[in-house]
């Protein structure tokens, strides 16, 4: 029998390619699969020409619930072994699904990500997972770089939230994401969940997607993505590892507020700060949740992170290389401190 994936999709706003997307995902091969299409509030006719496609089911919530409340509304209806979540803008080979299943399903793997390629320049990636910084800052893994020098399955430190599949018993029993994350870093706290439990987030070359991929700065992105990096950091690192970690945390801040004052978007970044302070009661009980959930220390996940920012879809900050030299320093000292446990 073909393993039952159920894929989750996303509506918000315009959505030019969403038919071709769940088109896409509903043509995929070897597997049994349905479509629950999450409308958090689609503004064209694209949500009309797919809610009457065979094996497409429509959710809509109350009110917009962002990435990581309108996937967790998505899973809830779920009731396949597997779960599978591809962006609106994600267009899927016909195979893809099955293979992600394949590698999904193994009991040492907790997360199976897609080879996700440019879809205006197929033959170069968008990203092979995405590398993460020691003081939380996540980007696209290979930016540009040719897929043909990603053809090999490997381990990657954080999944990509574009296309990705998990065994809906796994999901569940993580409790999917934190809805309170809204956008961006939901997919970064699952994976460093993940690895809590001693559990691989594997690259699978040969399962294909072509993504319309644009990358934008704005004020509420850059709140969410601060806001987040720093609630990702005080819940899934252990206090030894924060205690560490300290004085380069507090650099990092440091900069961030230079670049956010010299980008304009300094009021959300201090926005982000009073979130988390008053939010601090559900700051320290997720903390205690995912303390409590571990199985691995830091110091196994520590081999996954790095201390240099190359990031090659966004320009480099002023200022950068110093940072990094600062950064690769401090690291060098700090991860065998983290790896004496």
């Amino acid at each position: 029998m073909m393993p039952a994936v159920a894929a989750v999709v996303l509506a918000y706003g315009p959505e030019p390619y969403l038919e071709q997307v769940v088109r896409a995902v509903l043509d995929s091969t070897g597997v049994d699969v349905s479509v629950l299409v999450v409308d958090n509030g689609c503004t064209s006719d694209q949500m009309d020409l797919v809610k009457s496609l065979p094996g497409v089911r429509v959710i809509t919530p109350d009110t917009n619930t962002g990435f990581a409340g309108g996937c967790d509304a998505g899973a809830a209806e779920a009731d396949t072994e597997f779960l599978a979540f591809v962006n609106s803008d994600a267009i899927i080979a016909p195979e893809a699904l099955a293979r992600l299943v394949a590698v999904a399903a193994e009991p040492a793997v907790g997360l199976a990500m897609g080879s996700i390629r440019l879809a205006d320049q197929p033959e170069l990636m968008n990203t092979v997972g995405n590398p993460m910084h020691y003081t939380g800052m996540v980007w696209a893994g290979g930016f540009s770089e040719p897929a043909t020098d990603h053809a090999a399955r490997r381990a990657v430190p954080i999944v990509s939230g574009c296309v990705f599949a998990i065994r809906t018993e796994l999901w569940r029993e993580l409790g999917g994401f934190a809805p309170e994350y809204f956008m961006y870093h939901e997919d970064t706290e699952l994976s460093i969940r993940v690895h809590h439990r001693g559990l691989s987030i594997e690259f699978v070359p040969d399962a294909v997607v072509w993504h319309h991929y644009e990358f934008s700065r704005n004020e509420r992105k850059m709140y969410y993505v601060e806001r987040n990096r720093l609630l990702t950091l005080f819940t899934t690192y252990e206090t030894r590892t924060l205690l560490v970690l300290a004085p380069m945390l507090a650099v990092t801040e440091l900069a961030m507020v230079a670049s956010s004052l010299a980008g304009g978007w300094h009021r959300k970044k201090f926005s982000g700060w009073t979130w988390l302070w008053h939010n601090r009661a559900f700051v320290a009980a997720r903390r205690r949740q995912l303390q409590s959930e571990r199985r691995v220390p830091d110091g196994v996940f520590a081999r996954q992170l790095t201390a240099r920012i190359d990031a090659a879809n966004i320009s480099a900050p002023p200022g950068v290389g110093v940072f990094n030299a600062l950064s690769a320093g401090y690291w060098s000292v700090a991860r065998r401190l983290l790896r004496t446990r």
